[in-house]
């Protein structure tokens, strides 16, 4: 194989996702042979000493403490965004307005009128966007949905998941930006639900009417911000009231008859990061756990008496999205992984000119469900998803 062309990455953010998404730029070129490559080019953020620091030790090139001068530059040709949801849409609709492409962290956008005007943005400028669920890029969810699209499972009746954290269940956990509505648009229902309903429309199909309900626990924390992961400290001083959502909880239906029931919580003790999803059609059941990610539980009706129930799947083989790159069968990835997956998607769309899926029309998707959601807790009532104000636009 040639020479690849080199995709300069300009990178908005440098904590958790950024250290995330610097890994698997860094690694894409070591598992697989794409027609161009990732090269890590500038890194933002505000804090100067903070973003040396990281781009040192992430590999980045150079860094710059304004977002907009790292658009500006004539050497970068992708945006990555990982910053708090409320710089999301002002970054990424800059960057497709200077011609760049873009990956953004979800939620796409604080809300759908937002994350509309971003759809809309990128696709006025023609770059590739994408989002970054990467819980699809497991591949024992991608083998998933190729078992669905096989017919494996007859007719899809059910889904169930859940999303369980627990990370703030100490009320002396401070109020970090996750937990302020200004800056991140909701609280566990944006952050985690999100993923699963990517997860429901990915395997499922489209959403068609939805009815929820939210708590929040602990109304009042001590003001601190985070420092890594999930990790916060404290400042000293006074406390803050809570805005956001502890947990959400809400069932569905979907366009295809299929009906689901979904839970998204950081007060589920015990539950570090439970992403959770079991499917049950007329032929057949899967399931699948984050915790446990290279595993696919599948029960089919067919197998004959005696012999039914379900059997665990090992996703590690060749025969398995994207596992041929790695290891050799039942030699475990992680994690970081499904990042990886997700940038060689992105880098084949930038090659060849489309944008894959997840792309910011899967976020506005997400979003109109997130905010139907939202709206049938304010009204105590069902929400159809044509009902959403911008759902004609998509």
């Amino acid at each position: 194989m040639g020479v690849a062309k080199k995709i300069r990455v300009g990178m908005v953010g440098y904590r958790f996702m950024g250290k995330a998404h610097s890994h698997a730029y860094r690694d894409l070129p070591f598992y697989f042979d794409t027609e161009v490559e990732p090269v890590l080019q500038a890194v933002a953020g505000r804090n100067e000493v903070e973003v040396k620091v990281a781009a040192d030790k992430m590999g980045w090139a150079s860094y710059e403490t304004d977002w907009k001068r790292l658009i500006e530059r004539k050497d970068i040709d992708l945006i990555d965004i990982v910053t708090p949801n409320n710089t999301h849409a002002e970054i990424a609709i800059a960057a497709a307005e200077a011609g760049k492409h873009v990956i953004c962290e979800k939620p796409l956008a604080m809300n759908l009128e937002q994350a509309q005007r971003m759809l809309h943005a990128v696709r006025k400028n023609n770059v590739v966007h994408m989002i970054c669920h990467n819980y699809r890029f497991a591949p024992a969810v991608q083998f998933a949905k190729k078992l669905i699209q096989e017919g494996r499972l007859g007719k899809i009746y059910h889904i169930r998941a859940t999303y369980l954290q627990d990370w703030i269940m100490d009320p002396n956990f401070p109020l970090v930006w996750r937990l302020r509505k200004e800056v991140t648009g909701s609280g566990t229902h944006g952050d985690i639900a999100a993923h699963i309903l990517d997860l429901a429309r990915f395997l499922v199909g489209e959403f068609d009417e939805v009815v929820g309900m939210m708590e929040t626990f602990i109304k009042e924390r001590p003001i601190g911000e985070m420092t890594g992961g999930l990790n916060a400290k404290l400042e000293a001083g006074s406390k803050g009231k809570v805005d956001v959502d502890d947990t959400s909880a809400f069932l569905a239906r979907f366009k295809s008859g299929a009906l689901g029931v979904f839970e998204a919580t950081r007060f589920a003790g015990g539950n570090r990061n439970g992403n959770r999803f079991e499917i049950n059609g007329e032929k057949g059941s899967i399931r699948w756990d984050l915790e446990n990610m290279n595993n696919l539980q599948v029960y089919l009706a067919d197998d004959e008496p005696g012999l039914q129930g379900f059997r665990t799947i090992n996703c590690t083989e060749e025969h398995h999205p994207f596992a041929g790159a790695y290891w050799p069968a039942g030699h475990i990835i992680g994690y970081e992984h499904t990042f990886i997956n997700l940038m060689k998607e992105l880098m084949n769309g930038i090659s060849r000119g489309y944008s894959p899926n997840p792309n910011f029309e899967d976020g506005v998707r997400n979003q109109a469900v997130l905010e139907a959601v939202e709206k049938s807790v304010e009204t105590r009532s069902w929400v159809k998803l044509e009902q959403m104000s911008l759902a004609k636009n998509y």
